[in-house]
């Protein structure tokens, strides 16, 4: 494995089926190694991490903490190109609205909010939670992962929860749905998504590709 100049790890805590992430990144980065990973010593060996997660944030954050990913992830957002998903970026603020309240990573202050059980869109008709399905991501900023990917372009999501930083600026693209809420942020190595980018066909493999050849900087 050390032959290869381009190591993906993946991070594996028991939360969610990993394998079409993996699966993804593999169809776009020929010339690298994808590893889905418990080890974070392996995390601290890769050129690139992808932080995904499903399920329940109590449970995540638990199996995160106890693989110690926290530290990992910690560590490599100093380091190296990171790209969370889902339930991947949510760990990142400060605390979640789940559970009747979940402790995060606090890597950005922010907090994951529910979005209601009375959620409508702007005609007043009710919208369904989750949010579910295909809706369009309007990039706010100028980022190498949005590269070549057209504005308003759809990405799938599934979520009943969303990240609301305080620094407004980390935002890199927003969605519609009863109301505006972050669909990506960005800062520094890092950039995360709300949406699934392994489920989003071309745009998402775009995406992943883009990820596989960003350094980091802007």
């Amino acid at each position: 494995m050390s032959d290869f100049r381009n190591r993906i790890a993946v991070l594996d805590y028991g939360m969610g089926n990993l394998h079409s992430a993996a699966k993804a990144l593999e169809h776009v980065a020929l010339d690298s190694h994808v590893v889905v990973t418990s080890d974070p010593m392996e995390v601290d060996r890769a050129d690139r991490v992808v932080f995904p997660g499903v399920g329940a944030i109590r449970d995540c954050m638990a199996e995160i903490r106890r693989a110690g990913f926290d530290q990992a992830v910690a560590r490599a957002i100093k380091e190296k190109p990171v790209l969370a998903i889902c339930v991947g970026m949510q760990a990142l603020v400060t605390s979640s609205e789940e559970n009747d309240g979940v402790a995060c990573l606090d890597l950005l202050p922010g907090k994951v909010r529910y979005f209601g059980s009375d959620l409508r869109d702007q005609d007043g008709e009710r919208l369904k939670v989750p949010h579910m399905g295909w809706n369009r991501v309007h990039q706010t900023i100028d980022h190498p992962l949005w590269h070549g990917i057209e504005q308003g372009t759809r990405f799938y999501f599934v979520h009943s929860y969303y990240v609301d930083v305080d620094d407004q600026s980390l935002v890199a693209g927003r969605c519609e749905y009863g109301q505006s809420f972050a669909a990506a942020l960005a800062e520094g190595n890092l950039f995360a998504v709300q949406f699934h980018p392994e489920k989003s066909h071309t745009a998402g493999l775009r995406l992943l590709s883009n990820f596989i050849q960003w350094d980091g900087s802007l």
